[in-house]
């Protein structure tokens, strides 16, 4: 049976609102101005991976609980200004939402709203079975209540991936993201030892290739049993923001990933888009394009320094 949905994103569509503040921690104070402005837009890290997905080309569509309300609307507008098909399940408690501090290097501080999910939350299995009939691949969010879905689409074939942000290794609320993907990504931000918890990830759950970000330091790809260092990408304009650089890495390997590319190319491809997206200011959501894309992986595969892999 043939695919309608490329890549079938499961959870982490939300509200942003953007505060620039003079520098991180913020200063204490009784006020501050801010400049340029205080911006609340749609855009969480599902959102944001759907749009990176769906502007390579990829037939993307998205699955999360929706409040009825301004920041669900929002949310909506925007899958439907970029063609994302959006599966929305009425959240009662409403839409997510944030708060992220954005400093002057482009460094973030988010404040999640904990009152918009609850432990018992769930996406209706029902539903998550009838799209992952149709779909190929699956991009798991690790917001609640994604775990529960992961049985059903192992059950469909689909291969999995998940990015599990911070993670610092050892906290249980992300193994089940960690240990039934096919395809992990990571920060390394929280790891002391990047290569030990990667190679603990293929040790006891399913993944067979993992990604670690590293900021500018590029990132290490772990793949058939060889860790590899991925140079970072010069990115095309100024350092504005970070916001979302993950998750446009994780869009463009996907893309790239899915259409038969060797994991190593693969990252080169992340690693541009990532770049790419820390030119963007926090207060927009854009993607790059294929032909920005491919011209940035060239680039990088002139320069780039053949063997570099860590034992």
């Amino acid at each position: 049976m043939g695919h309608e949905i490329d890549v079938l994103v499961l959870g982490g569509a939300g509200v942003d609102t953007i505060v620039h503040v003079p520098e991180l921690p913020v200063p204490f104070a009784d006020s501050h101005m801010i400049r340029p402005g205080i911006v609340t837009r749609a855009g969480q890290s599902g959102d944001f991976v759907a749009l990176g997905t769906s502007a390579l080309g990829l037939r993307t569509h998205h699955l999360d609980l929706l409040g009825d309300d301004p920041e669900g609307d929002l949310v909506r507008a925007l899958h439907q200004e970029h063609g994302i098909g959006l599966t929305a399940v009425p959240q009662p408690l409403g839409t997510k939402r944030a708060v992220n501090l954005v400093g002057p290097d482009g460094r973030r501080l988010s404040l999640y709203d904990a009152t918009r999910a609850a432990d018992t939350d769930r996406l209706p299995e029902a539903t998550v079975r009838a799209l992952a009939a149709v779909s190929r691949h699956a991009h798991v969010v690790i917001t609640q209540p994604c775990a529960h879905a992961l049985p059903a689409l192992r059950e469909a074939g689909l291969t999995i991936s998940t990015d599990l942000h911070d993670w610092d290794g050892s906290h249980p609320y992300h193994e089940p993201f960690a240990h039934q993907a096919d395809l992990v990504f990571l920060s390394t931000t929280a790891l002391t030892d990047p290569e030990r918890t990667m190679r603990r990830l293929t040790e006891r759950g399913r993944a067979r290739i993992v990604v670690a970000t590293a900021g500018a330091d590029g990132a290490y790809l772990l793949a058939d049993g060889e860790l590899t260092h991925i140079p970072a990408a010069p990115p095309p304009a100024p350092v504005v923001d970070s916001n979302g650089a993950g998750d446009a890495f994780a869009a463009a390997f996907l893309h790239a990933w899915l259409h038969g590319t060797p994991p190593h190319r693969s990252a080169l491809h992340g690693t541009v888009a990532g770049a790419y997206a820390c030119t963007i200011p926090s207060t927009r959501t854009a993607a790059i394009g294929r032909e920005e894309l491919n011209a940035g992986v060239a680039g990088l595969e002139r320069s780039e320094q053949p063997g570099a892999s860590y034992s």
